[in-house]
């Protein structure tokens, strides 16, 4: 991640007119550091030892304010927990089956599937989801154990 990142989430924050204390500035920090898609939860984990005093209310409540501003996505998939993009870009996600990692996939928007579901289910169509599935990298040896 680099600073400049950092420095223009900040200016958004503060054009936004967020304030910015020291446990929000660290868990955008966090989150633009992440290399994983992170739950609340896992962020609270990760900061609780630098603010003793922060509970993970205050984490969702941040988050709730990034996602509002426009800086972070949040990303469901059915499970108890979301977890958040920084990446806000349009992307797509392949997902572990094993171990729910969740890693980002760069391909070409598929707008023109949004206009054939307009033309013929008749819907106003505003965005749409696309993952991807299978195991990765750090689960293949394990999943070659149990076969």
């Amino acid at each position: 991640m680099s600073d400049h990142m950092l420095q223009e989430a900040i200016g958004k924050l503060k054009d936004s007119g967020v304030r910015i204390t020291p446990q929000r500035h660290a868990v955008l920090e966090f989150l633009l550091n992440a290399e994983i898609h992170p739950t609340a939860d896992d962020i609270y984990k990760a900061l609780e030892g630098k603010f003793p005093n922060m509970s993970v209310a205050t984490v969702y409540n941040n988050l709730r304010v990034f996602r509002e501003i426009g800086l972070v996505r949040e990303l469901t998939y059915g499970d108890a927990s979301s977890r958040f993009d920084c990446n806000t870009s349009k992307h797509y996600h392949i997902i572990c089956e094993t171990c729910g990692k969740i890693v980002d996939f760069h391909y070409p928007s598929l707008d023109e599937v949004e206009s054939l579901a307009e033309q013929i289910t008749g819907f106003e169509v505003t965005h749409h989801r696309m993952e991807v599935y299978g195991v990765c990298n750090a689960c293949k040896p394990q999943k070659q154990k149990m076969i």
